[in-house]
């Protein structure tokens, strides 16, 4: 019948656009089967590179004067709750300050903890003008911690040739600027010595 053979060309037709790496005489011994099982050749994805976003240089840093604290935010009273933080944070970081804790482990614990927040004094220095400074750490750069002292004046200390002197729950710790010229998150992944040379 007519029917038949516009079914048949129809299927023709539609398997060699469904295979089309498939020669005539293979479609043709295919049809002669109970059943077809059709190829599928899937559209190769293009990879869309992700585009990584620029942070601000340095320059762009200082022009919009990012990490500058405002005159009217420079009161120790606007800091103390950080600084209650903080020393929540530390005795959690060392498991609570023990009398029986052994001051090695926490001196470790405290040479890669965040001190903002910490309330430091400069102990030594070869800057006499520097010593007796005490307040508490605001910022903490590669070589300088900007501190508030209870005298609302925001200093700026090198870390170089300073020693700082930190206490909590009575323990004392000594941070010596010069072994300590890192950006802390940096010293979060460095090594520290536990014996060495200390100098100013």
């Amino acid at each position: 019948p007519q029917g038949s053979e516009k079914a048949k060309t129809f299927v023709h037709a539609f398997l060699k656009r469904s295979m089309p790496k498939m020669k005539d005489e293979a479609i043709q011994d295919m049809l002669t089967r109970k059943a077809v099982v059709l190829e599928h050749y899937p559209k190769k994805k293009t990879k869309q590179k992700r585009k990584k976003t620029k942070g601000f240089t340095a320059k762009q840093r200082r022009e919009l004067r990012l990490f500058e604290i405002e005159p009217e935010q420079q009161r120790v009273c606007v800091f103390l709750p950080l600084h209650e933080l903080w020393k929540q944070y530390i005795r959690d970081l060392c498991h609570g300050l023990k009398p029986d804790a052994q001051p090695h482990m926490i001196q470790g614990k405290l040479l890669k903890a965040d001190l903002h927040g910490a309330i430091v004094t400069v102990t030594k220095s070869k800057c006499p003008s520097y010593v007796g400074i005490t307040g508490i750490i605001l910022q903490e750069f590669k070589h300088i911690f900007k501190i508030i002292t209870k005298e609302d004046k925001l200093k700026v200390v090198p870390k170089l040739n300073n020693v700082f002197s930190l206490e909590l729950d009575g323990f004392i710790s000594y941070i010596y600027g010069s072994k300590f010229l890192l950006r802390a998150s940096e010293r979060s992944a460095k090594k520290f010595k536990l014996k060495g040379t200390i100098d100013l």
